[in-house]
């Protein structure tokens, strides 16, 4: 038999209707355009109204990512989906998206809690799955409606986050030039205080806010970004000249241009949302490989390196041939 790999043979995306830009959040908030743009390269974001749920927006963009393949719900056997922001803490989005969907053959669905690094969490977990044999094809999705959980009273954070779902279908193929290579997972809770989320329901009975030491977040972000990509190279013999193309988690533009720097990779080949999408977490990624993939930027065969970290601290990287 054949060794299985785990393809992405399709990618769907939602972004909320309200398109909300610096100067917007100027007339609400003491920042400016020029502020927020100088620092983050951010010049808008999306925001979900109250119909625009966690649960809408992935639906929305797994359905996006079905149709793209040409399959249905019912050809799906499991569901991912990373995000720090459910709408309930039970069931599960992937369980209500479930139900939203009308799929009733799918065994597993379960949601992965990572922060930014959720999605490149999901794709590992798939993969193992797949590889194993345990499933055929998965939907992962990334979604996050951070407008739920931000604290207006500090300017420098609100202005970062943005709301949105990416998704992607990941199929079983004995194609050994495509699917992914390899992905490496990490973590340290220790750092945990540096970017969290003040509220729990065991702890506050409140959703909270947003809370993070920016200056502290961005080294250690650039740092893990940029750490977890090259041992994966290495460990499979290649070199960052073999990427084709960089899918890094579009926190802000100078933590891309830090990792883009440090790994001595050309800004050209570095897929970039983060301007108009801004910080939109565990969605990050695949918002960014549907953007890319929808204008034909990947081609058959193509090295995809994907690197992400979050709060926990999260950070994770994954390898992929298109």
């Amino acid at each position: 038999m054949p060794q299985l790999n785990s393809a992405i043979i399709s990618t769907g995306s939602y972004l909320p209707k309200q398109y909300v830009t610096n100067d917007d959040l100027a007339q609400k908030i003491e920042t400016s355009d020029e502020w927020i743009r100088t620092r983050t390269g951010i010049e808008g974001r999306h925001y979900g109204d109250e119909t625009e749920t966690t649960t809408f927006m992935a639906t929305k963009a797994a359905e996006r990512a079905l149709e793209q393949a040409n399959l249905t719900a019912e050809d799906i056997d499991m569901i991912v989906v990373a995000t720090v922001t459910p709408d309930y803490t039970f069931p599960s989005v992937a369980c209500l998206m479930q139900k939203q969907m009308g799929l009733t053959n799918a065994s597993v669905a379960f949601d992965v809690q990572a922060a930014c690094s959720g999605f490149v969490y999901g794709l590992n977990l798939i993969d193992a799955q797949i590889k194993t044999g345990q499933i055929k094809r998965a939907i992962l999705v990334g979604v996050e409606k951070f407008s739920s959980i931000l604290n207006w009273e500090d300017r420098s954070t609100c202005v970062l986050f943005g709301d949105g779902a990416g998704a992607v279908v990941i199929e079983a193929t004995d194609n050994p030039n495509r699917g992914v290579i390899a992905s490496k997972l990490h973590a340290n809770g220790n750092l945990a205080d540096l970017l969290h989320g003040t509220g729990g329901i065991a702890a506050t009975q409140t959703a909270g806010h947003v809370s993070m030491q920016g200056r502290e977040v961005f080294r250690h972000a650039v740092r893990e970004m940029v750490g977890v990509v090259s041992p994966l190279l290495e460990k499979n013999n290649l070199k960052t000249d073999d990427i084709d193309w960089l899918i890094p988690h579009q926190a802000n533009m100078r933590i891309i241009e830090a990792v883009t720097k440090q790994l001595d990779f050309p800004m050209e080949k570095t897929i970039q949302t983060v301007a108009t999408h801004a910080n939109t977490s565990a969605a990050s990624i695949p918002l960014a490989l549907d953007d890319a993939n929808r204008k034909g930027t990947f081609k058959q065969g193509d090295l995809l390196a994907l690197s992400a970290f979050g709060a926990g601290f999260t950070w994770a990287g994954a390898l992929l041939r298109w």
